[in-house]
């Protein structure tokens, strides 16, 4: 079968699934985090590590507390992704988008016509920002392709049609992004994923020598492009959400790396502490040391990578 006819199958699915009343949807999200802590799955490892090296103060119960409301979270944020994938952006800004704060400010930076750079953390639901920015206009958002065609194929699918460029996170795509800046366009980066070794620099992230991108850095610095972080928060267990756009620290244009990288993680450890459970702790964000003989904080002898 053709990656194609997979994704549209897997679509297919999708909607079928997310036609199930909102109460037993979330049901089922809580029953998935169960299910991770019960399993101790990835997700569950993963995120009590991370809790461990973000959180060194908390102890043992509090911890605990805030690993079984992360993984609810994540569950929950995965299946309100399916519902949003699967009705018209339209219907979810209108049903789903209970508060805008700062949506000027954002207008006023794409009237500009110096160009908007828009970091997105991994808090919230990122999806429902993506439709957000789609009705303001032309927006460019860079993403890591799955290495299964199928899995691209159904990300273009529910994340493409009107206003959406697709770029790839490779090399030409920082080509691409500079033409749609300097262009004054849009352009949506998830600034919180571990870069290729060699493609960002080491600074604090929770108290942690974490690998950041400088690619931020590097667009916002040449072009001129104003800098934002935005967000869509959850205010309510009923898919609710609040949108917020605020200005970036004008740091994370400094010509000096490692003070942009610092002046980026620092904004987004600032959003993911307003509520930790929304935050994506169930990625792996410290494999990469600054010592290469460090040990990978997350290897075990049952699970060594």
């Amino acid at each position: 079968m053709n990656p194609e006819r997979k994704a549209r199958l897997a679509y297919r699915a999708a909607t079928l699934f997310t036609r199930l009343p909102w109460p037993v949807l979330r049901g089922f999200a809580h029953a998935l985090a169960w299910a991770w802590i019960r399993g101790n799955a990835r997700e569950s490892r993963v995120t009590r590590r991370n809790l461990e090296l973000a959180y060194p103060e908390l102890d043992g119960a509090q911890r605990a507390r805030m690993h079984r409301d992360v993984l609810r979270s994540t569950a929950l944020q995965a299946v309100e992704t399916l519902w949003l994938w699967t009705r018209p952006a339209a219907s979810n800004l209108r049903d789903h988008l209970k508060e805008r704060h700062g949506e000027a400010l954002y207008d006023a930076a794409l009237a500009s016509g110096k160009g908007v750079i828009v970091a997105a953390p991994h808090f919230g639901n990122w999806e429902l920002l993506n439709q957000w920015l789609a009705s303001r206009g032309q927006i460019a958002i860079v993403y890591k392709a799955p290495e299964d065609p199928a899995g691209d194929a159904f990300l273009q699918i529910v994340r493409g049609g009107h206003n959406v460029q697709q770029v790839r996170a490779e090399g030409p795509a920082v080509r691409q992004l500079f033409k749609v800046l300097k262009d004054g366009g849009a352009t949506g980066i998830l600034p919180d994923q571990q870069p290729k070794a060699g493609d960002g620099v080491f600074v604090p992230f929770f108290g942690m020598p974490a690998l950041t991108m400088t690619l931020v850095n590097r667009l916002a610095e040449r072009t001129g492009a104003t800098v934002l972080y935005g967000w869509c928060e959850r205010t309510g267990p009923d898919m609710q959400f609040a949108l917020h756009l605020e200005a970036a620290d004008p740091a994370v244009a400094d010509p000096d790396l490692h003070v942009a990288a610092a002046a980026l993680n620092a904004g987004i450890e600032r959003i993911a502490r307003r509520d930790p459970a929304q935050y994506q702790w169930t990625y792996k964000r410290y494999t990469l040391r600054p010592d290469d003989q460090e040990p990978n904080p997350y290897a075990t002898v049952r699970h060594p990578h």
